[in-house]
């Protein structure tokens, strides 16, 4: 079994993602389907795997969770507006394997907008819906997310892509001393995920691991889950490189420890898989 908790699909011709905004983007652009990503993730052995909004449209998480009966798709993280009064209407009205929900906070001018009276209320509204919340912060995000985590307990997150480290700019700190922080909190787990596109272009594993293996060293293998960031991690590296760089992180690691960061960790968290 091995379960990649954190894959995108879309089609920039039905639908508008801003946040593809320049030519850096051009090889983000066209149709990625369910087809393409299993022929790019099967042969490597991939047999589930959460595909994660991208764009903050409750349709496109409406068309995601109609796909999600596709292999190797198990779950689906989707967005809903967790500023209004109405939020847990709202997911109960979503149908299909629903196992997340995720806002882009990264793009939000006010890095405190996890503070927000009105977003707190929605985020509790997750968790009562028997969902997690996905944190997809940057370091100007960092400190609310850290206390929006730390003041709902009850409430299970998840921090994407390692909280997106300066890795092209070789920032350690204050970086390294949040994600001991976030560890600290048993409510809140992490993807390795995400970082080959924070590396400078030309990225050597070495510039890469240390940042990787902090991760798992702080969270420990079973509160970890590999995602690929497929197709965004094209952008940096094959879907198989992804894989290597996730394995060499890993070195040192037990079989049962190897198999809780490939499987394990996302399967507990979601409830998929097993």
């Amino acid at each position: 079994m091995m379960i990649d908790a954190h894959q995108h699909l879309w089609d920039t011709a039905v639908r508008d993602y801003a946040w593809m905004d320049g030519p850096w983007a051009d090889p983000l652009r066209g149709r990625f389907d369910v087809e393409r990503y299993a022929e790019a993730a099967k042969p490597l052995g991939v047999t589930g795997s959460v595909v994660v909004q991208a764009t903050h449209s409750l349709a496109e998480t409406r068309e995601l969770l109609a796909t999600a009966d596709a292999k190797p798709i198990e779950g689906v993280v989707g967005w809903i507006d967790l500023t209004t009064p109405d939020v847990a209407d709202t997911i109960a009205s979503l149908s299909g394997p629903l196992v997340g929900i995720r806002h882009q906070v990264e793009y939000e001018s006010d890095p405190h907008w996890l503070a927000r009276p009105d977003v707190r209320r929605g985020l509790r509204a997750v968790g009562s819906a028997g969902l997690v919340y996905e944190l997809l912060v940057k370091p100007p995000q960092a400190d609310a997310a850290l206390a929006v985590a730390e003041e709902l307990p009850e409430v299970p997150f998840v921090l994407d892509h390692a909280g997106k480290p300066d890795i092209a700019g070789g920032v350690w700190e204050p970086w390294a001393s949040w994600i001991m922080a976030m560890a600290g909190l048993p409510n809140v787990t992490v993807k390795l995920s995400g970082l080959v596109t924070e590396a400078a272009p030309g990225w050597k594993s070495a510039d890469i691991l240390p940042y990787a293996r902090h991760v798992v060293d702080a969270f420990g293998p079973g509160r970890v889950m590999y995602g690929s960031d497929w197709p965004v991690c094209t952008l940096a590296a094959s879907y198989g490189q992804v894989l290597e760089l996730a394995d060499a992180a890993l070195d040192g690691l037990s079989e049962m420890e190897r198999a809780e960061v490939f499987e394990g960790t996302a399967s507990r968290v979601y409830g998929i898989g097993g």
